[in-house]
């Protein structure tokens, strides 16, 4: 009698359990709870919003936090006019990076720069590579701001002014960190990524560190003096190379910028760091005609002197020093060949003397010494020096 009496009990506490467990929603069994379950509680604010468009949009400071830039923050690169050379101050949230300083002829100038801008510490200093018209500059940075951390692609170079360099950076106990491709840091609430180089090059053009720097959903990609097997080779790398802002590679030169890399970057603007009138032909007209066959629009230091930009996160603006609506890309060509430079961009080298002339200099070699250069650039590459006398 008893059991029959127990069994009618228990049946209702089973039930009145129950029916306070499902008018709960919010109880749940965790592993904590119920032993051996595997069900892990739901924070209702992960749950899908059910309002159905009852609330209002998100306004525009929601939509900026949303891509991880906080209200306040800003955002600006300064391409700096230093002549036939590079040099680029970004500033984010109170943080700095600059990319190359010019030849050391431009190290006051950069060194006024800084101090104008109030800009004494510098988290990053990028050499991108051991060039005299990139690194010379650096030295008027480093008398004037302190550095944390100084990026190049080699830690030695044969040259007086790298040897500048390490001099400036050893007076602040820095030494150079030589980046890998795809690390990764932050400048404020910018991300920097670093593309290449992706391995080691002889010639030290394609040695230059390429990096990307993401704000928001806007991005510029800094090239340095990387040519087309660089190019390539980040190419088949795989990166996103998108890009809102390109500077673009080598001040102009016909060795980069080539087709398959613009077209991966497809950039809205781009910006050429060059000197007025410079003796290498820069920039070339081949290079002008891919940016505008991309509808790309152009912005010059040579014609426009330092130039800057400012980003909001999701649109950027330009301010030129001077000539701001010049026209920087037109149609017809506007860049004419300097008188001491080849017209085909061809020269003449002496497989013996190591000289390399005009093709209309009357000390041409006989023509079993002859080889063909195609630029400047390749003549002193591969080791050769100009001609007294035609001076090329």
């Amino acid at each position: 009698m008893k059991k029959r009496t127990l069994l009618p009990l228990i049946m209702a506490l089973i039930l009145f359990l129950c029916s306070v467990y499902w008018a709960n929603p919010n109880v749940s069994a965790t592993k904590n709870n119920v032993p051996g379950s595997t069900i892990e509680s739901i924070p209702t604010e992960s749950l899908p919003d059910q309002s159905h468009g009852s609330e209002d949009p998100p306004s525009d400071e929601e939509q900026t936090e949303h891509h991880d830039i906080p209200v306040g923050s800003t955002f600006e690169v300064h391409f700096i006019d230093v002549g036939q050379g590079d040099c680029s101050l970004i500033l984010c949230d109170g943080k700095a990076m600059i990319i190359d300083g010019g030849e050391a002829s431009e190290s006051s100038k950069v060194y006024v720069y800084l101090k104008a801008h109030g800009i004494d510490h510098l988290e990053y200093l990028v050499a991108t590579h051991a060039h005299s018209d990139h690194i010379g500059g650096l030295s008027g940075a480093l008398n004037y701001a302190t550095v944390e951390k100084a990026l190049c692609p080699v830690t030695q170079y044969d040259s007086k002014t790298f040897q500048s360099l390490l001099k400036y950076l050893g007076n602040q106990g820095i030494e150079i960190t030589t980046p890998i491709a795809g690390d990764s840091f932050m400048l404020g609430s910018a991300s920097v990524q670093i593309l290449g180089p992706q391995k080691p090059y002889d010639n030290a053009n394609d040695t230059s560190i390429v990096l990307k720097v993401t704000y928001g959903q806007t991005s510029f990609l800094f090239t340095g003096d990387a040519e087309r097997t660089a190019e390539a080779d980040i190419l088949n790398a795989g990166f996103d190379l998108s890009s809102t802002v390109l500077k673009v590679g080598h001040h102009g030169s016909e060795s980069s910028t080539s087709y398959p890399f613009l077209r991966a970057i497809m950039p809205q603007y781009a910006v050429i760091q060059v000197g007025k009138g410079n003796s290498y032909g820069h920039p070339t007209e081949a290079t002008l005609s891919r940016l505008r066959d991309a509808d790309v629009q152009v912005y010059r230091t040579d014609l426009q002197g330092t130039v800057v930009c400012t980003s909001d996160g999701r649109t950027v603006s330009f301010s030129t020093e001077k000539n701001e609506d010049i026209q920087t890309n037109p149609t017809a060509p506007t860049t004419s060949v300097p008188a001491n430079v080849s017209a085909s961009g061809a020269y003449i080298g002496n497989t013996n003397s190591k000289k390399y002339h005009l093709p209309s200099c009357k000390n041409l070699p006989a023509e079993k010494n002859r080889v063909q250069l195609h630029s400047r650039e390749e003549a002193l590459e591969k080791g050769y020096s100009p001609c007294g006398n035609c001076k090329p």
